[in-house]
């Protein structure tokens, strides 16, 4: 088998840069290890910068995203009962767009089959070979057939646990990580939002976070400690939590019921440099992961699919390699902005296991200035919409 573009991972970045690649008429096959199925099955965050937006209309499917999604002109920041509002539009000149991530990789999984690009599904036993050649191939098993794929580059968008990063040799490659001492435990229920807008709160019994995916569908999260199960959690437990640590208006409207999924997430910052070796291109999770405070992970992932995607242009239809030559350097330059605003979202609304009296004063006088300042709010607006690529 040939092809432009080899894509690692069935994922929403793989299946992103795949669909835009296509409609420039530039060819590229994806290789996804588990079926379609599992992939739609992973509930995933869904506060979509405008930047994702557009790459979304340009590669053509908007329409059900622009239909059925919400525009969010603000965000609620509390610090027990008080409350900060950010507006967006007001600061930033746009909104964004709540849109779950599940639906976002249904829609083009949809696109990718119209069109009819190849994806193949639990295929197992990948290997990049001859990276550094210039006439790279990928070997693979698919159906109980040892297959090979040859290409001209390499798209890895297979995850913190795919192959792609690890084929980079150690010596090449350089690793930066932070892991936090807590975990999110989020539901998913059948239920009206709480509230318009998200509401990020940090209590003194920990962070919480009010969200949604529709206006019938919520998403609620509340730190917890990395030992905890998501079964030792009955829903009963999780909505008196939750109730305890959002202000007391919004704890009055919050509407409960059963929980469908429930689960646990481990949060850390990782970045992996370089993103480029040779042929090989990591875009997304395969070279960073952001803790979700920020909602910056898929939209961290979209950018890197902007630059691989233009740099790729130039290549094919301007025969400038200029694009790919900078693609790693760019990408890096955002990646470790979102970073950086990530973890401070993360360090002013988490309780931290070994948080003294002076560490919470801090976070106490962080929000007393953002509440105040007009430049603190239009700042965190401005990263929240995302920056510009």
């Amino acid at each position: 088998m040939r092809t432009q573009v080899a894509i690692i991972g069935g994922g929403p970045s793989g299946l992103l840069l795949g669909q835009l690649l296509h409609r420039q008429g530039i060819d590229a096959v994806v290789l996804e290890r588990q079926t379609r199925d599992y992939v739609l099955g992973r509930i995933r965050a869904g506060v979509l910068e405008e930047g994702f937006v557009d790459l979304m209309a340009e590669a053509g499917v908007a329409d059900r995203m622009e239909k059925e999604g919400i525009r969010h002109d603000g965000t609620v920041m509390a610090f027990g009962e008080h409350q900060v509002h950010i507006d967006f539009t007001r600061h930033a000149g746009r909104p964004v767009m709540v849109y779950g991530q599940t639906e976002v990789t249904r829609d083009l999984y949809d696109a990718r089959a119209a069109a009819g690009a190849t994806t193949l599904f639990q295929v197992e036993d990948v290997t990049l070979c001859d990276l550094e050649t210039g006439k790279p191939y990928v070997l693979f098993r698919h159906e109980g057939q040892e297959k090979r794929i040859d290409c001209d580059f390499v798209a890895g968008c297979d995850g913190f646990h795919g192959v792609s990063r690890k084929t980079i040799p150690d010596n090449v490659r350089t690793e930066f990580e932070k892991v936090y001492p807590f975990g999110w435990l989020g539901i998913l229920s059948e239920t009206p939002p709480v509230h318009d807008e998200l509401i990020y709160s940090n209590s003194e019994r920990g962070f919480a976070l009010c969200s949604m995916r529709s206006h019938t569908l919520s998403r609620y999260y509340v730190q917890c400690p990395l030992t905890d199960k998501a079964e030792d959690w009955s829903d009963d437990a999780f909505w008196a939590e939750l109730k305890r640590r959002i202000p007391s208006e919004h704890a009055a409207n919050l509407v409960t019921g059963p929980s469908i999924e429930k689960s646990i997430a481990p949060l850390r910052s990782f970045v992996s440099e370089p993103m480029r070796w040779g042929s090989l291109f990591l875009c997304g999770d395969a070279a960073h992961i952001v803790p979700p405070t920020g909602a910056k992970g898929l939209n961290s992932a979209a950018s890197d699919v902007y630059y691989l995607y233009h740099g790729l242009l130039s290549h094919y239809l301007e025969k400038d390699g200029a694009g790919l030559e900078a693609y790693s350097e760019k990408a890096l330059a955002r990646v470790w902005k979102t970073q950086r605003f990530s973890w401070w979202m993360t360090s002013l609304l988490h309780r931290f296991p070994d948080q003294g009296p002076f560490d919470l004063k801090m976070q106490v006088a962080e929000m007393a200035f953002l509440a105040e300042n007009d430049d603190a709010q239009a700042t965190l607006a401005r990263n929240y919409v995302g920056l510009p690529y």
